[in-house]
């Protein structure tokens, strides 16, 4: 209800509680009434109690001569008044150029008790929640058209094998070969890359060696256009995510130029590799995110709501079924899910039922929909690669039982003295038994023993009985006296003929609370430290069994002396040890560890018959899974620089990534070859670095003013930059940081998701600030061309890098303009 009332009268309106918890909230207050609208008529005020909005306007005798004079009415939003033109119409889009004639007059005074005063333009209206105007689909066009002739300009060109093409096309062959491989990455883009092969005719019949030239029969163009394509897609989605985020349409345009002349970006799209997936997975999450938020800002639980929640999810289960970096952009949408729960929590209009609505609906869209779409991505790749291939002893023993073309089938069913046998680690990623002719550096000083994921002869040991007994060093004749539960036995290592030996007067190398094990002796020499105790868990075919079956008999091996249990751990021994999983015998027995378990896997015996037909279980693809997974986290720890070694010239430091001061040569660097240099846009990499720094100095700003008690947001306001600052800035910190305190090896296109939002960053602060400081859109519009008219200068000279240049590298030496750079040699 509307009422004519006093302003003396009026009661101090309650703000609406913003849904972030920053420090600008306005503080309810009124403008004091010193300004009227014309010399003899005060302004009148209507104040609605249920929206608890104002508005002053002249009084109705004199409205019509007042809107020819002055055209403008006062209105009062969440606390602050704000003065509008009458014949202010919506605009749509995001065009602050065709509204800035308008805009000049929408002055905004806000106020609290200390009568302090802020005044700025009001900011530009949006066009209608997900839709883009005419003007919108246009430069969506050109960004797009634009976007794919960079990635697919010159894309058979060079004809031969570049860089990780290597890896990621032999991928791609195995997935046409059906052959079973591993790999430290999830399977769903290398999965997307052999169907592309497959699409364009490629029939899996190249090795994909590195360096070496592809030959006419194999269409490598078709897998390198799918990349392509897939790069090109995260141009027109900056653009979109830049109006998502309520920046003026020129920001948002400026937003999809800068990822369209990133070089590294152009560069990395173009070759048969993963990260053009993994950065478009990354830019369509943000987009849903983004989206999905405005969705929840106007109209939450309806149907489009539940559309971009759905889509956020399946596009987060893509981008982390690419590469576990994915787990960055999950968690950047986590704590932005976390936070909105947070604030809903303490809103006390709403219904209890409606609260756990919005959690079981983030449960089934960010939770359950990402995870099954991840271990529907390892379904598939179960499901394809069906032959016995290189990564099959990643895998355990009864899944290779189960592979097309595995050798078990000569396996004798039960173990015998004097069977040469192969030994299977039942921990989730667990390897085979190693030993090698190698000593630890320290301890024992014995020959190493390790945990080894290849097949090979030094995997192999000899089932001997324990010193003293009659046949201990013979070579084993006559009836066959099968291994049982209980028997003290000694594993001897067939190639060095050493014993598996544990003592309890050395620690291990690694894990020191338990046990060094080692090989000592020969078959002549040893001691009761070489007896271990034969334990059977179970069988997995049948209930009970006394005897030890190859593939499916689980069982530990009890030290005799010490009682420690032979185990090993997925921690991985340093260089001297080659990068191998440590092997110890732990002290605190833990018997139903897996880790503690082992089960036969390749069993040669020419006394035994051999197993051909005999039934054997298939392994739980939830076993499957966890497996793979664990292999793949192990094998990826594994991958650390060695210290004792000069850096390779290939890998770079996080520290070197912000202010580019590395480049990374991407072929053969000789003066007749085509070569590819992998280096940022200075104005666009180097620029987005101080877009950060600049969001960073804007919080402090905007925190200092606030404590003066200068208010400089609406509440909707405060709500739209934070957000925009937290996509930017909290997406930039979470994909960067974590390769800080990782010890694994790094690369300079790591870095390429950091990247992507540190653009958004610079896009937002640029437009921030313009339209802060300057009223005029007319000269926003032209500073914003400059700076986009910058950095596609800098890309076309930049561009033979990108796009490959088979001239002497000293004739780029003008382009090398930072001097760590190794562009050039010296």
């Amino acid at each position: 209800m509307l009422d004519n009332i006093n302003p003396s009268e009026l009661p101090v309106p309650a703000v609406q509680r913003s849904q972030h918890k920053w420090p600008f909230i306005p503080r309810p207050a009124l403008l004091p009434p010193t300004e009227t609208t014309s010399d003899h008529h005060p302004p009148h005020y209507q104040y609605s109690h249920q929206d608890q909005s104002m508005m002053i306007s002249p009084p109705p005798s004199t409205a019509i001569a007042l809107e020819r004079e002055t055209k403008f009415v006062w209105t009062m939003e969440n606390g602050g008044l704000r003065k509008r033109q009458l014949n202010d119409r919506p605009t749509h889009g995001h065009d602050a150029t065709n509204n800035a004639s308008s805009r000049q007059l929408h002055h905004v005074y806000m106020a609290d008790k200390t009568d302090k005063l802020s005044w700025r333009p009001a900011p530009p209206r949006g066009p209608p929640l997900g839709r883009l105007d005419t003007l919108d689909h246009i430069l969506l066009g050109v960004l797009t058209i634009a976007s794919l002739f960079t990635r697919l300009y010159k894309i058979t060109w060079p004809k031969f094998v570049v860089w990780d093409e290597a890896h990621f096309g032999k991928f791609a062959t195995h997935y046409l070969r059906r052959e079973f491989y591993f790999d430290v990455h999830p399977p769903l883009g290398k999965i997307l890359l052999a169907l592309a092969g497959y699409l364009t005719g490629y029939d899996g019949s190249y090795e994909f060696d590195s360096g070496k030239d592809y030959p006419d029969s194999v269409n490598y163009v078709g897998m390198r256009v799918f990349c392509a394509i897939c790069g090109a897609a995260i141009v027109p989605l900056a653009f979109m995510i830049g109006l998502e985020l309520k920046m003026s349409r020129q920001a948002a345009f400026l937003l999809g130029v800068f990822a369209l002349v990133e070089c590294s970006f152009a560069t990395i799209s173009r070759f048969i590799l993963l990260d053009s997936l993994l950065l478009m997975f990354t830019a369509t999450s943000t987009y849903c995110l983004v989206r999905f938020r405005n969705e929840q800002t106007a109209r939450p639980l309806t149907d489009s709501w539940w559309i971009w929640l759905f889509l956020l999810g399946i596009n987060l289960g893509a981008v982390l079924s690419v590469k576990w970096v994915g787990l960055f952009v999950i968690a950047l949408v986590g704590l932005h899910t976390i936070e909105e729960l947070w604030e809903m929590l303490g809103d006390l209009n709403m219904p209890r039922r409606i609260y756990m609505k919005h959690w079981l609906a983030r449960i089934l869209c960010l939770i359950m929909v990402p995870t099954a779409i991840y271990m529907a991505s390892f379904l598939i790749h179960f499901a394809i690669l069906v032959r016995s291939g290189p990564g099959d002893a990643q895998m355990s023993s009864l899944f290779q039982a189960g592979l097309i073309g595995n050798d078990f089938d000569d396996n004798p069913l039960e173990i015998a003295y004097g069977s040469k046998i192969t030994l299977k680690n039942n921990g989730h990623g667990g390897g085979l038994l190693h030993s090698h002719v190698q000593r630890y550096p320290s301890g024992s000083e014995q020959q190493q023993v390790t945990c080894y994921h290849h097949k090979d002869a030094n995997n192999e040991w000899i089932v001997k009985k324990a010193w003293g007994a009659e046949t201990a060093g013979e070579t084993y004749v006559g009836e066959p006296e099968f291994v049982e539960d209980g028997h003290i036995v000694r594993l001897v290592h067939a190639l060095t003929t050493r014993n598996l030996h544990s003592h309890v007067t050395h620690k291990a190398p690694v894990t020191t609370f338990d046990y060094e094990v080692s090989c000592y002796g020969n078959t002549t020499l040893g001691d009761k430290n070489d007896h271990w105790k034969v334990e059977i868990v179970n069988d997995v075919l049948v209930s009970h069994t006394k005897r030890v079956r190859s593939l499916t008999t689980r069982m530990r091996f009890r030290h005799v002396i010490s009682g420690c249990l032979l185990r090993s751990h997925n921690v991985i021994l340093p260089q001297w040890g080659f990068k191998q999983a440590e092997v110890v015998c732990q002290k605190e027995a833990e018997d139903r560890s897996p880790f503690n378990m082992w089960n036969v896997e390749k069993h040669i015996n020419p006394r035994l018959p051999q197993l051909r037909g005999t039934r054997r279980p298939r392994s739980a693809f939830l076993h499957d899974f966890l497996h793979l997974n664990v292999a793949m986290w192990t094998s990826n720890n594994a991958l650390v620089p060695d210290q004792d070694k000069e850096r390779d010239i290939l890998t770079s430091a996080p520290r070197e990534w912000p202010l580019m001061s590395t480049g990374l040569r991407m072929v053969s660097w000789a003066d007749d070859a085509i070569k590819y240099y992998l280096v940022g846009n200075p104005t666009t990499w180097l620029g987005s670095t101080i877009g950060l720094v600049v969001l960073v100095g804007l919080i402090l700003v905007y925190v200092i003013r606030w404590r003066r008690q200068i208010r400089d947001f609406f509440p909707d306001e405060l709500d739209d930059f934070v957000f925009a600052v937290q996509t930017g800035l909290l997406g930039w910190f979470l994909h960067y940081f974590p390769f800080w305190i990782m010890g694994r090896v790094t690369y300079l296109h790591h870095y390429f998701p950091a990247l992507y939002f540190a653009l958004i960053s610079l896009a937002f602060a640029i437009d921030h600030i313009t339209v802060r400081l300057i009223s005029n859109g007319l000269t926003r519009t032209v500073i914003i061309s400059i700076i986009g008219m910058i950095a596609v200068i800098n890309f076309i000279y930049f561009a033979p890098l990108s796009f490959g240049f088979d001239v002497p590298s000293r004739q780029m030496k003008g382009r090398q303009w930072i001097s760590s750079w190794n562009l050039v040699d010296s």
